[in-house]
């Protein structure tokens, strides 16, 4: 099996190629990626050098999803069963600064790929069996209830960036209905690990604590995560690319879209401020930070940002009955592993 995985250079898209390499012996992952310096490269090539280890079964291309001309070509040389979708600007500070990256990654290149999978049932061509692709817990907004679910209306974005991940749903759908592409589409929330994005608040946080700098605790630390584990979210994915919604038709004898979202999150938002002290607590474990070290001074309380939530939690309920899966990894251990790579990988 060839499976194409974009953003392969990334967070959760490299975590997932080395999870495919290790357990699917007779698979092929084509990953693409254009590598750019959103954020500290170093990390990029780091993740790409496990990879390498995989020799001929992973094959790498470094370019850009909104590439059309790449994407076909791709799509026409490797004929890829799954494609999994990674490939985005992400952040939703970013997309207030720099909303050209967001439009051209999310909008444009979502709809090449859509494009390359609609074109691979050519010729009845037998095409792509799964389109798996990251939308984001940030699609919910200003939604005043929770557990957040994937039955809310989620028509009042706060973020650009938010509004690209709600268009990909769209988008999603009407290329399902269309051309009964199966796609699903997953709504990450606040992920967390090892090798992870140096935007991100706890590697953000941790840099800072490091160069005795004093980090910033939004909404005055009245903010709640669903902090997910990556390797929950690979574990979820996996389980969620072998199994695609079925094709069937409905009285009309046209195609209902075998079109499926889901939220993966640990279903346990944690307080901003309890997380801080987790964090700090295992950066001393790991001797990231002296024992001593003074957080309370380090810190500040401001008001929340443009663009941000007071809270994100997610109802996982689909996920456990389609899958028998809920994430699970506690906010302690996976930041002790964190704190641990971190360590080794900052050491020299």
């Amino acid at each position: 099996m060839n499976i194409l995985v974009t953003g392969a250079a990334g967070f959760i898209g490299s975590a997932l190629c080395l999870r495919i390499l290790a357990e699917q012996l007779e698979t092929t992952v084509i990953g693409i990626d254009n590598v750019n310096d959103y954020y500290d490269v170093n990390i990029k090539k780091w993740r790409l050098g496990k990879l390498a280890k995989y020799g001929t079964r992973f094959v790498f291309i470094k370019g850009n999803i909104a590439d059309k001309g790449l994407i076909d070509r791709l799509f026409a040389e490797y004929k890829p069963e799954i494609v999994v979708n990674f490939a985005a600007q992400a952040g939703v500070r970013y997309s207030i600064s720099n909303p050209d990256a967001y439009i051209e990654s999310n909008l444009i290149g979502f709809y090449n790929i859509l494009e390359a999978c609609r074109h691979s049932y050519d010729n009845d061509a037998e095409g792509v069996k799964h389109l798996v692709y990251a939308s984001s817990s940030s699609v919910y907004g200003s939604n005043k209830k929770v557990p957040y679910s994937t039955d809310d209306k989620v028509d009042n974005p706060v973020s650009l960036y938010a509004v690209t991940k709600k268009s990909n749903e769209l988008m999603a759908h009407a290329y399902s209905k269309l051309y009964n592409i199966p796609s699903t589409g997953l709504r990450f929330f606040t992920v967390y690990g090892p090798a992870g994005r140096p935007d991100m608040a706890y590697f953000g946080f941790t840099n800072k604590f490091l160069k005795g700098e004093t980090i910033k605790i939004f909404n005055y630390g009245n903010c709640m995560r669903d902090f997910t584990y990556i390797d929950d979210i690979v574990e979820g994915v996996i389980r969620i690319m072998a199994k695609a919604p079925e094709r069937k038709n409905g009285e009309d004898g046209l195609p209902i879209p075998p079109y499926k979202v889901y939220n993966i999150g640990n279903n346990k938002p944690e307080n901003l401020l309890d997380f801080v002290q987790i964090l700090g607590e295992e950066l001393i474990r790991a001797n990231v930070l002296p024992a001593d070290y003074d957080f309370e001074s380090h810190q500040e309380l401001v008001p929340m940002q443009p663009g941000d939530v007071p809270v994100t939690y997610a109802d996982t309920t689909p996920l456990e009955q389609d899958f028998g899966f809920k994430p699970s990894t506690s906010l302690r251990l996976g930041l002790r592993k964190f704190s641990e790579w971190y360590k080794v990988f900052y050491k020299k």
